[in-house]
């Protein structure tokens, strides 16, 4: 079992992240402050270190030095959010940003220990203990994967700039990784952004930092994450939704390997790999004027492709198997497998969320699922929905029993599904509303509202936070 040290001084906070951790199937030790931490455990011991960044005493950030090897995951609140590109510089694995959807933070914590060789050396080193789940990384035996593979073997050693292409779902950011931990940067940070989750007015100074004065509230000079990653790897997901403007920067970048801070005169030499990722056509976005054709010729070096899980045959059936025995051992649980109608399930459903949803369907049944057999009750597909919508071609979503329901400010459909009623809600009123309001109706945060548009690939509509904006400043 993998062990988590939390760092954190506000104890509610502290006590809600043990019980989060402790029902993923984690062995949680908890401290008040970096001293406290130092004195009650023995900082090495652990697979995981998750720290507050503001801590009576030292800062979080002093764990980094004093834990060697152990990956530290920073915990920060938004107004403090620039200084997590300072802790990942000082050699933080990540941050996440306070308030945090628990979703957010288990994803985080399993792909951290999948990814670290400090965890992997343990798991390789103690056969019995219990792998995070999605520490197999990625698999597949059908051709377009078999292909994926090849050429992630080929391209990894190179300096090309790397542009992965799939669906929503199917593993982008882990192919980013593996070409990064098979490249000769494979020892050098990798800065993950995703381009769609941070706000168009922000995105310019987070990539390339500023200048103290450069803008109001630039009280100090920031370094960017551009900068953070000099000698690494970045990676831009969803490079599709970056802004106009943040694009020319970007390929001022490219072209010159070289940055410039906002309010600076002077620009700084960078050595980054730049690995890109996006679920949209950036072609015919680019000859739509959605996107600039020279930073697409500039990215579109070397492509590489996931297949959406749909079209990837036996490895359906293979990756939900794989994914029954993770997660059992994972939770504690006796073996199970699959029944006969779950296996027509998982087979016949069309999968729009592709690995992610088929991963979390999987853990949810594992957890529900009393016996040793799982049904496809418990994984939350209607077979007999599934089997109409295959007749009639459509790939609709199947209703879930066991999904959590969303407030919302009417009631859906009998007949229409979560999912549906969540895709034509945002349709039908995000050109009225704002991303907080849309999020404040449907009862989720904003950064649930943007996974799932992300999930159902409804784009964020580009110039409403402008629009908005305009209209308070004319009311002024």
């Amino acid at each position: 079992m993998h062990k988590i040290l939390v760092v954190e001084d506000e104890s509610v906070i502290r006590a809600a992240l043990r019980r989060l951790l402790e029902r993923n199937g984690y062995e949680v030790s908890e401290a008040g402050a970096v001293q406290e931490a130092e004195k009650a455990t023995t900082l090495v011991d652990f697979d995981l270190i998750i720290s507050d960044l503001r801590l009576p005493g030292a800062p979080g950030t002093d764990l980094i030095h004093k834990a060697g090897d152990v990956p530290v995951l920073i915990m920060t609140s938004y107004a403090s959010l620039r200084s997590a590109v300072d802790s990942m510089r000082m050699g933080a694995v990540d941050y996440i940003a306070k308030p945090f959807d628990h979703d957010d933070m288990v994803s985080a914590v399993r792909r951290i220990i999948a990814d670290h060789p400090i965890s992997r050396r343990r798991v390789e080193a103690v056969p019995k203990s219990i792998p995070a789940p999605g520490s197999s990384g990625l698999l597949g035996n059908c051709p377009a994967m078999l292909t994926l593979f090849e050429h992630i073997e080929r391209v990894a050693p190179t300096d090309c700039t790397v542009l992965v292409l799939g669906e929503t779902g199917t593993g982008k950011e882990l192919v980013a990784r593996n070409v990064q931990q098979n490249s000769l940067r494979a020892d050098k940070p990798m800065i993950s952004v995703n381009c769609a989750a941070i706000p168009d007015t922000l995105i310019e100074s987070e990539l390339f930092g500023y200048e103290k004065g450069a803008f109001t509230g630039a009280n100090a000079s920031r370094m960017g994450l551009i900068e953070a990653a000099d000698g690494g790897t970045l990676f831009l997901d969803e490079i599709g939704e970056l802004p106009m403007e943040a694009q020319a920067r970007l390929l001022r970048f490219i072209q010159e390997g070289e940055i410039r801070r906002i309010g600076s005169v002077q620009s700084r030499k960078v050595n980054v790999r730049l690995i890109c990722a996006t679920h949209r056509d950036l072609q015919t976005l680019a000859s739509q004027g959605q996107f600039r054709q020279d930073l697409f010729y500039r990215i579109n070096v070397l492509r590489l492709s996931l297949p959406p899980l749909r079209e990837r045959g036996k490895d359906i059936l293979h990756l939900a198997e794989r994914m029954v025995q993770t997660q059992t051992q994972h939770l504690g649980k006796t073996m199970m497998r699959l029944s006969p109608k779950a296996i027509q399930a998982i087979t016949t459903y069309q999968w729009p969320g592709n690995v992610r949803e088929l991963e979390h369907a999987i853990e949810r049944a594992v957890i529900l699922s009393a016996g040793d057999v799982i049904d496809n009750d418990a994984l939350g597909i209607d077979l007999e929905l599934v089997n109409i919508n295959r007749l009639r071609g459509d790939q609709g979503f199947p209703t879930r029993p066991n999904a959590a329901p969303m407030t919302a400010p009417r009631e859906p459909q009998e007949d229409l599904s979560l999912e549906d009623y969540f895709q034509r809600f945002v349709l039908e009123h995000q050109d009225s509303m704002s991303e907080t309001e849309l999020a404040q109706k449907l009862g989720v945060s904003r950064k649930c509202l943007w996974e799932r548009r992300q999930r159902f690939g409804i784009p964020r509509k580009k110039g409403h936070v402008t629009r908005n904006k305009l209209a308070a400043a004319e009311g002024k």
